[in-house]
């Protein structure tokens, strides 16, 4: 046993010399112009490898030690009681809302043709699993400040078959969640907080993902932190964990880990539906469910990351206001802007033109990107624009509850940059000088 462990820790060693000799950033190597700047990216050190090497070496490849370790983790980090970590932030989000389905829920079960309030300005997969399902979401539009949900659309979109409202926290700045929870506790409707772009963010003190029913965050590279592929769902509610659960376990009625025989306590000694009486309990099922679950090696990294993810969030408020004090006096441009009870943990920067001002967000984003700067825009945009609709139709597959201004808006001329925790002050600076550049020179020619 003492030449194992010798030699699991001169490996360790080892990882940590090959980090140092082949990630550890050098901030300085930019050079403006040529040099890429990312609108995202992965930050990490030695720790999170020698995590995911330690990992490797148990061998253990699902669920395990390193799984356990972060769900009790984040929950802790989130101040809620059950976290369940699972693929990615898209199967977080399906999870999420298939877990609205469950018979368990009795009349406030979301069943087909049921509709859900939503915004097309946003990510699909937010969206995607409710038009899976077969309910219909009803699409509002947003603010133009905050390019979130505009409350006061949300009593005309309401109907007698309304069950859920399910909505992003754009890049990071939390929607008006006291408006929000106040219509859902109104109208008896379920929260579901898409926080996939927003971990580390408040409201009013809370944190965002953890107001609602459920709570979703995903782990991608570009995310807050980062597992590779990878997201959670979170709740406070005992019953929708138990659905959660068995939903992304295959939808199995069991809880047992994988591994692990019996924690239930009735394997064999019980009758379910109209299976014959001690039918192993590992294989009854009382979902329809999948297989949503990470690996211990994804759960290792995230372990390591999630140390970070404090001053992770205090490196991105930084370098929003670095960015935002370089960009405020610019008539041509409006900013993002955020309720006084948020504190936005900021995914990226979003900048909308402004009305008249002469020339086109793909002009100015292909100038950004000849520059080297890397830009994106919000997502979808607007979503039912996209030939993923074509073959709805509107007022039975999907509705719109009145017009999508601002969501238009922001399809048309919306774009956003990066300001992640490994965006030093020179990149910052590069960026605000090439738009002020930009921008000046189109005021000339005006």
């Amino acid at each position: 046993m003492d030449k194992i462990k010798q030699l699991h820790d001169e490996i360790l060693e080892k990882v940590k010399e090959y980090y140092t000799l082949v990630f550890q950033p050098d901030q300085s190597s930019f050079e403006p112009g040529k040099s890429r700047v990312n609108y995202a990216g992965r930050v990490f050190d030695e720790k999170e490898m020698t995590s995911l090497v330690d990992s490797s070496l148990e061998f253990w490849l699902t669920y395990g030690r390193y799984s356990r370790e972060f769900e009790k983790k984040f929950a802790e980090y989130l101040g809620i009681r059950f976290a369940l970590l699972v693929n990615s932030g898209s199967s977080a989000n399906l999870l999420a809302f298939m877990a609205l389905t469950s018979p368990l829920l009795g009349d406030r079960r979301v069943c087909r043709g049921n509709e859900v309030i939503t915004i097309a300005a946003g990510f699909p997969t937010t969206v995607a699993p409710i038009l899976q399902y077969g309910a219909v979401p009803v699409f509002v539009d947003v603010e133009a400040g905050t390019a979130n949900v505009d409350v006061s659309r949300l009593e005309n979109a309401v109907s007698d078959r309304t069950k859920a409202v399910l909505l992003a926290h754009t890049l990071g700045n939390p929607f008006n969640i006291r408006a929000v929870k106040a219509f859902c506790e109104k109208h008896r409707l379920w929260l579901i907080e898409d926080n996939c772009d927003a971990l580390g963010s408040k409201y009013d003190g809370r944190f965002t993902g953890t107001w609602g029913d459920i709570g979703t965050s995903s782990f991608y590279p570009p995310h807050h932190m980062t597992m590779g592929e990878g997201g959670a769902v979170y709740t406070n509610d005992p019953l929708l964990k138990k659905i959660l659960l068995s939903l992304r376990d295959w939808g199995r009625d069991c809880w047992c880990d994988s591994g692990v025989d019996n924690t239930c306590g009735c394997r064999f000694s019980k009758q379910f539906g109209q299976l014959p009486p001690g039918y192993d309990h590992k294989y009854v099922y009382s979902h329809f469910g999948y297989n949503l679950k990470a690996t211990d090696l994804q759960a290792a990294i995230g372990c390591a990351q999630l140390e970070k993810l404090p001053s992770f969030t205090e490196k991105r408020k930084e370098n929003f206001r670095i960015l935002y004090d370089g960009l405020k006096d610019l008539p041509q441009l409006r900013l993002f802007s955020r309720y006084p009870e948020s504190d936005p943990s900021w995914f990226g920067f979003l900048i909308t033109l402004a009305d008249g001002v002469g020339f086109t967000r793909n002009e100015l984003v292909e100038h950004l990107e000849s520059k080297k700067i890397q830009t994106r825009n919000l997502f979808a945009g607007n979503l039912t624009k996209h030939p993923c609709f074509e073959s709805l139709k509107e007022g039975v597959d999907y509705r719109i509850a009145g017009e999508l201004v601002n969501t238009d808006k922001i399809m048309n001329d919306a774009f956003w940059i990066g300001l992640y925790p490994g965006m030093g002050k020179e990149k910052l600076d590069y960026m605000i000088q090439v738009l002020q550049c930009f921008l000046a020179e189109k005021g000339k020619r005006e």
